[in-house]
Order: structure tokens, then sequence, then C-alpha cells
């Protein structure tokens, strides 16, 4: 069988062994509605309370603060949905960023049609916020901000902390959001440090299945819910708590190994296909300064993202042309960099996992060069 090379971890990841078996196990050993009151019920549930301690402590959070949802999407769409609406008479002010993901960018929008303002800061070249441009966006009448933790196309990481500050130093009512679904396990998090409010993640980029998601809700923050049913999650995320996927989730973060241990080995992979892609005259990389060595975008000259990443695919190396939300579409966080539509036409994302190797970055530039070389003549 043909090597694998699998570079796209950013849009999701390979479930780990642990978190398979233990959703298999419980699936056929724990199949007991949580919300039961006999020994199966019970026995559902604490499978849930393990899950919930172990995305707890990861995150420097109390088990109570967490929320499990079905993915990242719920998780930013009940934390933007929630906030806006719970804070609606406070004022309807919201302020973000031109590079959320469409989970939130696209919450946003609903949010502006029912008559919110919503406020969105602008990149710099580099991919990069800078924390004073939070500064004059954010005023007194301000209910929410919503700022992700790390682009997921470039790698960039934005200033939490320092505006967390400037919202309590406007002494704005607003509630501050952060999309954590690329820093999740990858970068060490803690939420009092960052000074947020609600925290998104999502399984299916940490070795967990698809399906299954965290928001983390500060102690005394008040959300309106988005659905309506039972009283699971306290009521603010009512339905039958699907058992198998959290405790997989709970099994892949127990399984994470320490943040600060993976990230000079994710740095070397980093450091290695930039020198790589230096040596090709076609390329223009792109590392966010100060990003996270987790994901590159780079444009690859004259050929189009789409027809080099299908030759990369022929070779059994997979990358990505973005965010794999947007599909083809031109990516919106290229464009708010100001960058050269041709370059946004050949941008490609690597994204590493734990799992790479130098191995996988060597194939990648072996089959990079190939394709330059072929596709670059037709």
């Amino acid at each position: 069988m043909e090597r694998v090379v699998y570079l796209d971890n950013s849009a999701t990841t390979r479930v780990s062994d642990e978190a398979a078996r233990t959703a298999l196990r419980v699936m056929t050993e724990v199949y007991g509605n949580p919300s039961s009151l006999h020994t199966m019920g019970v026995e559902a549930e604490r499978e849930m309370t393990r899950a919930r301690e172990a995305v707890a402590e990861r995150i420097g959070a109390e088990p109570e603060e967490i929320y499990f949802t079905s993915g990242g999407t719920e998780s930013d769409n009940l934390a933007v949905l929630g906030a806006a609406y719970a804070r609606r008479r406070t004022g309807n002010r919201i302020v973000t960023t031109e590079i959320e993901h469409p989970a939130v960018e696209n919450a946003m929008r609903a949010l502006e049609r029912d008559g919110f303002e919503v406020v969105r800061v602008a990149p710099e070249k580099d991919g990069n916020i800078p924390a004073e441009r939070f500064e004059s966006a954010i005023d007194a009448k301000t209910v929410l901000v919503s700022a992700m933790h790390v682009n997921n196309e470039t790698g960039a990481v934005l200033p939490i902390r320092e505006v967390a500050a400037i919202i309590k130093r406007k002494k704005a009512p607003a509630l501050f959001h952060t999309d954590a679904v690329q820093s999740f396990c990858k970068h060490p998090i803690s939420v009092k440090r960052m000074g947020v409010d609600l925290l998104s993640l999502s399984g299916h980029k940490v070795h967990a299945p698809k399906g299954v998601g965290a928001l983390y809700v500060k102690k005394g923050t008040h959300l309106l819910p988005r659905a309506f049913g039972g009283g699971q999650e306290k009521d603010l995320r009512p339905g039958t708590e699907p058992v198998p996927l959290i405790a997989a989730l709970g099994a892949a973060v127990r399984g994470a190994p320490p943040e600060r241990e993976t990230l000079p080995k994710i740095e070397g992979l980093h450091g290695a296909l930039l020198e790589g892609l230096s040596a090709l005259p076609e390329v223009t990389a792109r590392p966010a300064p100060g990003g996270s060595p987790y994901i590159l975008n780079f444009s690859a000259g004259r050929v189009r993202a789409e027809t080099l990443l299908h030759f990369l695919a022929s070779r059994g190396v997979f990358v990505s042309t973005g965010s794999a939300c947007g599909k083809a579409k031109p990516s919106h966080v290229l464009s708010a960099m100001g960058l050269p539509a041709e370059e946004i036409r050949s941008a490609l994302r690597v994204s590493f996992s734990a799992e790479n190797t130098e191995e996988d970055v060597a194939a990648l530039l072996d089959a990079l060069r190939a394709g330059l070389q072929s596709l670059s003549h037709t």
C-alpha cells in the first residue's frame, strides 16, 4: 500500500487508537442514557464526568464550566449568539476580526441582520492583528468580543490576553469569546490567564471522532440557549448526549502529550519545511511572525492551488487549500491580508500533528518539486 503523508491536520485528524477503542467500548458496554437513574445510566454519566474533567484540566477550568456540543461550529454559534442576545439590553456593538472561521463570521452576519452593529478588526499583511487595533474598536457599549486564538489558515496567534485587558480598561460590559479550535492540545491554554469568558474547541482536531466538541463558559456567565429540550447540559445544550463521542474526546485529551513537549518537534518540522520551500523560487511562504508552527501557508506561483493539491494527492501527499469549510472559495483570510489575487489562487496550507515526521516533510517537498516542474509547463 502506498505510504500516506497526511498534512491536513487543521481540517481533521486521525482518530487515536485509544479514542476509537473508548468509543467502541462505551457503545457496546456503557450504552445507558446518562439521564436514566439506573446503574447503566449512572455508568454513562460517569464516562461523561471523566471526559469533562479531562477537558477542564487541559484549559485550567472547572469541570462544571465545560458544556459538550456537536463540535466547534456549534460551540462558536452558541457562544456568539447566546452571548449577544443575553447582553442585548446592555448594547448592540460587537467586535470581532476579519479572519474568523465561518462558524463565527456567519453567526456575526446573522446578528447584523437582526440589528447588531458588528465591527471587524483587520489584520496586517503578515496575518497578525496588533492589540492596539482592538483598542479603537472596543468601547463602553460593546457587549461581545470574539477573536480566535490561532488562525486556521495562517497560524497567526492573536493577542488574547491583551484584548481582555482592553475590555477591562474600557469598562465594557462585553463577554469575551475565543475560538481555540486550532490551539487546543497544541498550545498551552489557561482560560484564567487569557481572561476569556467563553472558549470553543472541537474533538476531531485533536484525534477524537467528528461530532463532538465543547464550550467553556466561565462560572456566572449567562448565555441564552439556542435549542430547547430535556434539560441536558444545564439546559444550555439540551438533547441526549452522545456518550461514546464524549468519552472518546476525553480519551484523546488524556492521551495527548503536554503541549510544551510536542512544540519543539513541530517547530523542527515547520523549520525544515520553510527551508525546503525557500529553495523553490516559484514558492512564496508566509509564516506568521510569532505564529503557531502547526500551520504554514504558502503560494505556488502560477499553478492554481486546486490543481497542485490534486497532483500531490496522486502522490499520496495530502494538504489543503485553506479552511476545509471554504471548499474552493477564495480565502477571506488571505483577502483580508491584502494579498494579490494570484497568490490567493495558488495558496496551500500545510498543518501538522504530533504524528508527523521529518520523512513526511521530505515527501511533501519531493512531490511539490515534481508538481511545480510538471504543472508549470502545462
